[in-house]
């Protein structure tokens, strides 16, 4: 029996008021155990804030998975257990890692390593890339080895994007949703289509993350009760690394009726997290063109800084950001289901408005506050 739709946001709603209901308690953990942001020159927030909020979405994860086993409408997903396996002991491993890290420093490297030992558990359990479009050739089905090696790759550029923009409160939490929540339509389309097997977890995963994010964000929208810290930025991280790796790293075949761009299954998750990798892009570039500089140093120049400092607040800095994302998933979701690249002239439409909002709005805001002060 194929999974309805109902099924899936059943799912999705497990898993957020689960994670809804633990984050209190991983924010009094937290503060047993040490792991507390707290303020210093680079950090926006001002006070103490418990971090462990990545315990309550990896329970979230886990009550989502546990509530599709026992309905039964998931059964073809969990006929073949390795993959959820996979999934479930790569989480665990990319939240160790971010969790030590957030209740004491951890060097670059050895995060690293620990996100490489997850997706190649990943890869050992099959949640791997097995195809690669490039254009005007078809599909390469990748070896085994370049298998691993792709995915390991792909899960470091997923996590490490998710954590650098969670830097203000409810930026990456929403961002992930509005992200993971779209590639779930799209997968679930597939599905329909009768593109993806009943068996891919692709869908699932997807609906589990966004449920996640939904859950936490009432705690995390500012000012933040809590954070979600490293565990909990690397483990959304790895859910979007096995969400899209399933669907679009399994995908050999074309989707009717779309061009090249929006067929390439690989790069719908590369534009729905448009926001996050272009400010991984760009720190990347930073940093990599300043002597004595290693990739791994903070600044403030994220794009989040860089929008305060136009004069937009925390919360306006983050539903621009958000705005940004639903855009970019807008034109993907449109154009992928319709099959038409009509959604391009709209897009840019908004995409104009929302940077002339961007860039003037502070200017027009201080222009109307002057104008309200009265003549000394």
């Amino acid at each position: 029996m194929m999974a309805t739709m109902v099924d899936f946001l059943i799912v999705g709603a497990v898993a957020a008021i689960v994670t809804l209901l633990l984050t209190p308690a991983t924010r009094r953990l937290a503060v047993k155990v040490g792991a507390v942001a707290l303020p210093d020159e680079r950090k926006v927030h001002t006070g103490e804030t418990p971090s462990l909020g990545g315990l309550a979405m990896l329970g979230g994860i886990g009550a989502g998975l546990l509530a599709a086993w026992f309905m039964g409408s998931f059964d073809p997903v969990f006929r073949s257990f390795t993959d959820i396996a996979g999934i479930v002991i790569a989480a665990v491993i990319i939240f160790a890692v971010g969790a030590t890290d957030d209740i004491r420093d951890v060097s670059a490297p050895a995060k690293v390593a620990g996100i490489v030992l997850a997706g190649v558990v990943l890869a050992l359990a099959g949640v791997s890339v097995l195809w690669l479009r490039v254009p005007f050739t078809g599909f390469i089905q990748l070896s085994p080895d370049l298998s691993v090696v792709v995915t390991v790759l792909w899960l470091l550029v997923m996590s490490n994007a998710v954590n650098l923009i969670d830097g203000l409160d409810g930026l990456a939490g929403g961002i992930v949703a509005i992200a993971s929540g779209t590639f779930f339509v799209y997968a679930f389309q597939l599905g329909q289509d009768g593109v993806l097997f009943d068996s891919n977890p692709g869908a699932l995963l997807a609906i589990i993350t966004a449920g996640v994010c939904l859950g936490f964000l009432p705690h995390n929208m500012n000012p933040a009760k809590t954070f979600m810290g490293d565990g909990g930025a690397l483990l959304l991280g790895l859910m979007l690394a096995a969400s899209t790796a399933t669907v679009g790293g399994r995908l050999d075949q074309v989707v009717s009726g779309q061009v090249f761009f929006f067929f390439a299954p690989l790069v719908i998750p590369l534009l729905l997290l448009g926001v996050p990798l272009a400010d991984l892009i760009l720190a990347v570039v930073r940093r990599a063109s300043r002597k004595g500089v290693g990739l791994a140093t903070a600044d403030k120049e994220h794009l989040h800084h860089r929008l305060m400092r136009l004069g937009h607040g925390q919360r306006r800095t983050v539903f621009i950001l958000w705005l940004w994302t639903a855009l970019l998933c807008g034109m993907v979701l449109y154009s992928t289901l319709t099959g038409s690249g009509a959604a391009a002239l709209p897009f840019a439409g908004g995409a104009l408005a929302l940077a002339l909002y961007t860039v003037f709005h502070p200017g027009i805001g201080q222009d109307r506050a002057s104008e309200q002060q009265p003549a000394s």
